[in-house]
């Protein structure tokens, strides 16, 4: 099995920064911490509003750090200027408005399937390696193959929500339906990746599945960190998902 790659986000940095709107802290430097502490790569979103991280942020990322980057984005003109500026290792389509978005939370990229093969060809041809951000769900998979992607990234916010919910039987249910499209995305020659709210306590099912190659995860590292500091965080994290992966 191959090594599972760990992808730390480090959006929420930028979110308690721009609290305050001055310099600190500096996701960069959240960003340097996290390769030390054992992260494979780094993802930030630009968001259209600018939410969290910013311009030049996305700049100061590509001069730094010696892991790949992942561009979370979404699909519009400004955005693909962007990545075809900078061209980051790793392109990430995800939705940022509710009526891009699967009921499941993904990118709706079987309605779009057109628009979106257009979207991703030339950021392809740059060099970057395109993935899309998606549901459990056979057809958005399937679609996410025909326009091209190399990548998908599998939601897991709706198995931690239950998982953190308590309602147990549709955790294990998404979970089943998570195992069976990692399967399912890695037959069709797809990189399978996976996703969103994973804590200590959700990671490890998912990290057992034979087909993922990396995670991604932001948000509740960035909160434990500030119980725990950044790097011990990090390495939890990287503790839990070896100890999923016998032999890896």
């Amino acid at each position: 099995m191959h090594h599972l790659r760990l992808g730390v986000n480090i959006d929420h940095v930028a979110t308690v920064r721009n609290a305050r709107g001055g310099a600190y802290p500096d996701p960069l430097r959240a960003a340097k911490l996290a390769e030390e502490a054992g992260a494979d790569g780094i993802t930030a979103h630009l968001r259209e509003d600018r939410r969290h991280i910013s311009d030049a942020d996305i700049e100061g990322l590509m001069e730094v750090l010696s892991v790949p980057l992942n561009f979370e984005m979404a699909a519009t003109e400004e955005m693909q200027k962007i990545a075809l500026r900078h061209r980051p290792h790793a392109v990430c389509i995800v939705p940022e408005k509710r009526e891009e978005r699967t009921t499941e939370g993904g990118l709706e990229v079987a309605r779009e399937e057109n628009k979106l093969a257009h979207f991703i060809a030339p950021l392809r041809e740059a060099g970057c390696r395109v993935s899309i951000f998606i549901a459990a769900d056979r057809r958005q998979i399937e679609a996410a193959h025909r326009i091209g992607a190399e990548v998908i990234e599998l939601h897991t916010g709706a198995y931690c929500d239950a998982h953190a919910e308590g309602r147990f039987d549709e955790r294990d249910a998404e979970l089943e339906r998570l195992r069976e499209m990692a399967a399912l995305g890695h037959s069709l020659g797809l990189e399978v990746h996976a996703g969103h709210g994973l804590t200590y306590e959700t990671v490890s099912p998912v990290a057992a599945f034979p087909e993922v190659r990396e995670l991604n995860i932001g948000h509740f590292l960035i909160g434990e960190a500030i119980f725990l500091g950044l790097q011990p965080a990090i390495a939890e994290m990287r503790r839990l998902m070896d100890a999923a992966r016998p032999g890896a």
